[in-house]
């Protein structure tokens, strides 16, 4: 990057930007904006790309007429240029505005990360018939994730809690088979314990009828792009302590999952994205970044809803991470016999969240809170790290959610296939162009990336994981 910088830098002036770069961190700015310079944490030895650096210096300078600037952006080391206008990675701070586009459509996509103790021996013996199991359930329409309405409607209005207290009356299909007790006890490693206050008026229709039974298309579905269900080994243990703590240890499997809200993120993403543009006050030209912020000054009740509307996603997306989990679980529990398989953590990054008193939208990133665990995924030919926050005050309790695209989909179909990376590579999928699309080629190296965090006193890693064989929908 060194050697191309002061073309970089003049070419992001030439286009109203202020920039620059100490390594490793870059600070921009539209200028003469009020915002405050958006800072991204990012070592010369990863890619930057200067529609990514203009889409969070928008980010930085968002305002609404009747509320203060933002307080601080940010961006984590997978920082790349966002489809909908929002760079991936970018974290914003607020006090009185709430930015539904800094979330956008995929509300609280996360990770989920279970360890169980049977070794990798054990597992290839039942490969065969764990994949065409779940071939069928995440790909083929097997899975059974049938819901009373009021299961559904408790979901919606309450996460994971309340899906469980609704199955205490009538669990079905795969409900009927779980182990509801263990569940309930993992509630406690989930972030915000998988539970926001939502309301099932924002849910699709179909979804909350007043009575019968629900069999929806969506929950329990992995979701295309990034996503995936992956099966790993701990490969080795970085912080003996605290993966004892969590009942980690060296050997043994694992498996992650990454997925979020499906349809219903996108509706009520896609309805609060008009609904951000329909309110911003007559006469007032449009901004050039077409980021409309909320106001909790001119409008709470409007600001409000959008918070109860975003929950009701995430709520939906913290039971969808849960069946995932759950329908592997009992596949590896068909095969081997009684395994506990307990869950590590579960946590999201992509949500708006009151951190003292101030907002934090997170699009990309995951907190990373002193004490709390993290997940970050390599690519499906990489390691993926499981690590514990620092909470970093500079970097706003945050980190990365993966290792980040350096090269687009369409762009990756263009390569040839020696060129990949995906020799050794165990992909179930039943679309090739996803096992291109997602190849390792399209990532930047994992280990870059979590060693800049690790250098800024984000995170401190605990245990490697490297994967054995990924489910890609």
């Amino acid at each position: 990057m060194s050697k191309n910088l002061p073309r970089l830098l003049r070419a992001l002036w030439r286009e109203g930007l202020s920039a620059s770069y100490e390594a490793p961190v870059w600070r921009v700015s539209i200028r003469d904006s009020d915002g405050p310079p958006a800072e991204v944490l990012l070592p010369d030895d990863l890619p930057v790309e200067s529609a990514a650096l203009r889409q969070l210096a928008n980010m930085a300078a968002a305002q609404h007429p009747t509320a203060k600037p933002v307080c601080k952006v940010c961006a984590s080391p997978d920082f790349h240029p966002g489809d909908s206008g929002i760079a991936i990675g970018t974290v914003v701070q607020t006090e009185d505005m709430i930015i539904p586009a800094a979330v956008g459509t995929d509300i609280n996509c996360g990770m989920r990360l279970h360890v169980a103790d049977v070794s990798l021996e054990r597992f290839l013996s039942i490969k065969r018939d764990f994949v065409e199991g779940l071939k069928g359930d995440y790909f083929l329409g097997t899975r059974d994730v049938t819901a009373t309405a009021n299961a559904m409607r408790a979901m919606f209005a309450g996460g994971i809690p309340g899906w469980l207290l609704a199955q205490q009356e009538k669990p079905l299909g795969l409900m009927a088979r779980a182990d509801l007790s263990q569940l309930e006890r993992e509630l406690d490693r989930i972030h915000l314990g998988g539970s926001l206050a939502g309301d099932p008026a924002w849910a699709p229709e179909d979804l909350v009828p007043n009575e019968g039974v629900v069999r929806d298309g969506g929950l329990g579905t992995i979701g295309g792009g990034n996503h995936f269900v992956e099966v790993q080994q701990v490969e080795e243990i970085l912080d003996r302590p605290q993966a004892w703590a969590w009942g980690v240890s060296a050997g043994s499997l694992a498996f992650m999952i990454h997925s979020g809200s499906r349809n219903v993120g996108k509706r009520v993403g896609g309805y609060w994205k008009d609904q951000a543009v329909a309110s911003w006050p007559r006469g007032l030209r449009h901004l050039p970044s077409k980021i409309f912020p909320l106001s909790w000054r001119s409008d709470p009740d409007l600001a409000n809803a959008y918070l109860q509307a975003e929950a009701t996603a995430a709520n939906y997306a913290f039971v969808n991470r849960m069946l995932l989990a759950e329908m592997l679980r009992q596949r590896l529990r068909s095969l081997l016999g009684e395994v506990e398989a307990p869950l590590v953590y579960d946590l999201p990054h992509n949500i708006s969240l009151k951190e003292g008193d101030r907002w934090v939208a997170r699009k990309g990133a995951c907190p990373a809170h002193r004490g709390q665990p993290v997940i970050i995924p390599g690519s499906m030919g990489s390691a993926s790290y499981l690590l514990v926050g620092e909470g970093e005050e500079r970097w706003l309790s945050s980190a990365s959610h993966g290792a980040g695209r350096a090269i687009s989909r369409f762009e990756m179909g263009r390569i040839p296939k020696d060129k990949l990376g995906l020799a050794g590579v165990d992909c179930i999928t039943l679309k090739e162009e996803r096992r291109v699309e997602e190849a390792p080629a399209a990532y930047k190296p994992i280990a870059s990336v979590i060693a800049a965090q690790v250098q800024q006193g984000t995170v401190r890693t605990v245990a490697k994981l490297r994967p054995i064989l990924t489910f890609k929908a």
